[in-house]
């Protein structure tokens, strides 16, 4: 169903089974996969493409120009993947470099006047609570979610099946499977009830607690720390996720 009202470039490829409510405005390089719904008033322009069954709410604003002042020109990609829900006053911008993408996944829930800056790359089945804020090229993973009014540093890193607590300033990486809160936010314990929701077994959770007494409350450095949890611990998925995403940070690990 295409509302009257509906305002769509005759270049955009709209998938079978869509419903674009009133006033929705749909520029000429989108695609929109099979079955999404908009509701009304949504704008979708710049080069933007999503995939199936994705729901968007009043006065989502997703594809648009990035806000970064390096912006120079070119084309930029929005690539949004199935199933999401983008609440009302979303909004999510085009990537900055020519030729670059801002990438979301499936399966995200992201509520109320949320922001998703230019670069990000989000994972599956992450929730970003209302008013939550990603600036530019962040990058979180699966499962994560993402707590009211938190804003998170550019270029940071959220780890998979983290949480990171209401109103919080993220100014370094959060590892997988942690609890980060505060301002600056730190990570304060294992996410027990996420990695329960998602089923990690009793034996990884309580590895991963013995790896975040050694990672931040042993006081030893990172490096001696991923050492220590290679050695003493077993060799879990889960753990050898852990230790890589460690490695792996640039901006430094939020610990206590």
């Amino acid at each position: 169903m295409i509302h009257p009202t509906a305002i769509i470039h005759p270049k955009a490829k709209i998938g079978a089974d869509c419903h674009i409510g009133p006033y929705c405005i749909i520029g000429e390089h989108v695609e929109l996969g099979d079955g999404c719904y908009l509701h009304s008033h949504v704008v979708l322009d710049g080069r933007i493409t999503l995939g199936r069954n994705n729901e968007i709410f009043p006065f989502a604003s997703l594809g648009l120009k990035t806000q970064d002042l390096k912006w120079k020109g070119g084309a930029t990609y929005t690539r949004i993947g199935d199933h999401n829900t983008f609440r009302e006053y979303v909004t999510v911008h085009s990537a900055t470099g020519d030729g670059e993408t801002t990438v979301i996944g499936s399966h995200n829930h992201i509520l109320a006047y949320c922001h998703i800056a230019h670069n990000v790359t989000l994972g599956n089945h992450i929730i970003m609570s209302n008013v939550a804020t990603l600036a530019g090229h962040v990058t979180v993973e699966d499962h994560a979610v993402i707590g009211g009014l938190a804003a998170v540093h550019q270029f940071c890193r959220i780890g998979r099946m983290a949480i990171i607590g209401g109103c919080s300033k993220v100014v370094q990486d959060i590892p997988p499977y942690m609890l980060a809160d505060g301002n600056p936010a730190v990570a304060r314990t294992i996410n027990k009830v996420g990695m329960e929701r998602n089923g990690v077994s009793e034996e990884a959770q309580s590895a991963l607690k013995k790896a975040y007494k050694i990672l931040c409350r042993e006081g030893l450095t990172v490096s001696n720390a991923l050492e220590k949890i290679e050695k003493e611990l077993p060799p879990l998925p889960e753990i050898a996720h852990l230790v890589a995403f460690v490695r792996a940070s640039e901006r430094g690990i939020a610990r206590p």
